[in-house]
């Protein structure tokens, strides 16, 4: 599970197989006893999650929006 990077103890990754055919660029997230699934575009938005309330929710969407054009860099560095 390469990571992607980390926020306040929260570890941003992909799976290294993200599905066949793979699935559109998307993020994990895990951390403060929680997991979700983010998914970029055509906004960033939640997949799903397990374990969050809304304002932590709302936090991983406003960092991952943030670090967006990282995530898609290491999606093609990874998956190209």
């Amino acid at each position: 599970m390469p990571v992607v990077f980390q926020h306040r103890g929260f570890r941003s990754f992909f799976f290294s197989n993200e599905g066949n055919p793979r699935e559109p660029v998307h993020i994990h997230v895990e951390g403060d006893g929680g997991e979700a699934k983010l998914w970029i575009r055509p906004d960033v938005h939640v997949a799903s999650e397990k374990g969050y309330d809304r304002k932590t929710l709302a936090e991983l969407i406003w960092i991952v929006r943030k670090e967006r054009a990282l995530i898609e860099r290491k999606w093609r560095e990874r998956f190209s």
